[in-house]
């Protein structure tokens, strides 16, 4: 049961049966008031000190930094779930050339490689670099490695500042050049892993960066995919091609870990040091030498018994997320006709402190994992002849989200007399979530197009995203909020909830704000509909609220304001 555990009372009584099984008393007065992380790195150094005998063998040398913690998969601790253990690895001899790459390690002289430096990449790639590790960027994108090499960062959460010194001092350079894998000992690869158009799993990248770097790869080499993918990959796409190619022998010519990404972008709590790291070998001796090099610079490492076990549960993640969205989202139009608030219904449920998870309603989901990774998991099964359709409908649901939206703007708009043909809409936001830049997925690029084919005369803002490009090619740009743009539109929709947008604002000059997000509550406003919001009040509001004549802004903005 990890410290996270939504069942307090439960993991109350688990500690109290492990400290009634001690066979030697312990004194924990001064630790009782310590933090659960602190009493776990107490109890980690105790057994350092005292050797107990539930350790089964020390982990090879040398040991990574006493701040980074390794633990064992839950099987293997199923008896220490409320405490952060050391793994116990296999005994095995080794080689000379193991040892100094171990020594490497511990002394931040081996030199890496990352290949893709996109949100994944890159700060990986610059973790690595400040914990002191030589590391090479390699992109296939030769506009970002120019902007990385005049340290100029496109990634939020890098900021220029944090580059110049890494290039200064040689500890972080970028390049096209698959040539640069010939110097290196760890190469880590981060590339994309998307959808074909059909849906389904699209790995092109990954073996795109298997067949170009192999033939460089020197002998000890380490790899480790972190790109997201289906139970199997790292196994048939990466370890076989090299065995095949090079005729080596995995675990000892080279060796071959899968360790998932977890990037949350724009969080201000989680980075790639904070963040859990799971992390599985094809064998024991590849598991040894990934645990030891990412425990040497992240905070926790979490080994697992597999490749394919890492990779299952990176997937399950994310449908984890993926499948109770959509059941609040299935739900949302229901509690629209039942005259049900569900923001309210949520925020009454949260309060029940033990077996409940807050999950919210949306125009859709967006960004790489959500939308894709129960589509892996779900593909994957079926090759098994599995078939997985609580995946397939949560899908669906949340695939509908846009289209949902836009039937209710249409009729917000009717209500005032306005149709949707020739109606004037500000999408208040396009990125896939508040605060960041990424587009990848996002919904509001479906509500866009939704709205466009249905006639509508569409722009949009967003703080974050300057310009977007269409389905034709041609490039959108984003309009500074005013007064005058909100008052220009029939209705803005906000799809995306950025703190940079001035609510009160919008409420004070918009004709008609229908809220996809739930971002104005506590803003005043009798013009504003939130999505979840009884239907019945949206009609009384409609009664109740006289419509203003939009001005014609043309001559006063420009024609841009009506271009789409």
């Amino acid at each position: 049961m990890s410290e996270n555990s939504p069942y307090p009372e439960q993991k109350e009584q688990e500690k109290v049966r492990k400290e009634k099984k001690q066979t030697a008393p312990i004194q924990r007065n001064e630790q009782q008031k310590q933090t659960n992380q602190e009493r776990a790195d107490q109890e980690y150094h105790d057994k350092q000190a005292d050797n107990e005998s539930q350790r089964e063998h020390e982990a090879p040398t040398p040991q990574p930094r006493p701040s980074s913690q390794i633990h064992s998969s839950p099987q293997a601790h199923q008896h220490h779930q409320d405490h952060q253990v050391q793994l116990s690895l296999p005994n095995q001899v080794y080689s000379q050339q193991q040892k100094s790459t171990l020594q490497r390690i511990h002394d931040r002289s081996l030199k890496a490689v990352v290949i893709g430096l996109g949100y994944v990449g890159l700060p990986m790639a610059v973790e690595m670099a400040q914990s002191g590790y030589r590391v090479h960027g390699i992109d296939i994108d030769a506009g970002k490695v120019a902007k990385l090499s005049a340290s100029h960062s496109y990634i939020i959460g890098i900021e220029d500042n944090v580059l110049q010194p890494l290039l200064q001092a040689g500890l972080f350079t970028a390049g096209t050049d698959y040539t640069a894998v010939a110097d290196a000992e760890v190469i880590v690869i981060c590339v994309p892993t998307p959808l074909t158009d059909t849906h389904q799993p699209d790995i092109s990248y990954i073996s795109s960066a298997v067949g170009r770097m192999t033939p460089y790869l020197q002998e000890g080499s380490l790899i480790i995919l972190e790109s997201t993918t289906y139970p199997g990959t790292t196994e048939e796409h990466v370890k076989q091609p090299v065995e095949a190619e090079r005729s080596w022998t995995v675990g000892e010519q080279f060796y071959v870990c899968y360790s998932p990404e977890r990037v949350d972008p724009g969080s201000e709590h989680y980075s790639v040091k904070n963040t859990p790291k799971i992390i599985g070998g094809s064998t024991p001796a590849c598991l040894s030498y990934g645990t030891q090099f990412y425990g040497s610079f992240l905070n926790e490492v979490v080994p697992v018994s597999s490749t394919t076990v890492a990779e299952t549960a990176k997937l399950f993640e994310n449908t984890f997320r993926s499948v109770n969205i959509a059941l609040v989202n299935e739900l949302t139009p229901a509690c629209e006709q039942m005259g049900v608030n569900i923001w309210e219904v949520l925020q009454a449920a949260a309060t029940k402190p033990f077996g409940y998870m807050p999950f919210y309603p949306g125009p859709g989901i967006g960004g790489h994992c959500i939308p894709i990774d129960p589509i892996y998991l779900s593909w994957a099964a079926s090759r098994q002849g599995s078939e997985l359709r609580f995946i397939e409908l949560a899908d669906a649901t949340n695939r509908r989200m846009p289209e949902h939206v836009v039937q209710r703007a249409a009729a917000l708009l009717e209500q005032r007399g306005i149709s949707i043909r020739g109606a004037r809409v500000v999408l208040a936001g396009v990125a896939y979530k508040k605060d960041i830049d990424d587009l990848r997925e996002s919904p509001a690029l479906d509500v866009f197009r939704l709205l466009s084919a249905a006639g509508a005369e569409v722009v949009f803002t967003d703080p974050m995203v300057p310009v977007f490009r269409q389905d034709d090619g041609s490039m959108l740009s984003s309009h500074p909020t005013s007064p005058e743009l909100w008052t220009w539109a029939d209705l803005v929709i906000i799809t995306t909830d950025h703190t940079g947008f001035n609510y009160q604002q919008m409420a004070d000059h918009a004709h008609l704000i229908f809220d996809t997000r739930n971002a104005t509550a506590g803003y005043h406003g009798g013009n504003i509909v939130v999505l979840g919001q009884p239907v019945q009040h949206e009609m009384q509001s409609a009664q109740d609220t006289k419509t203003k004549p939009h001005e014609n802004l043309q001559g006063k903005m420009g024609d841009d304001y009506g271009e789409s």
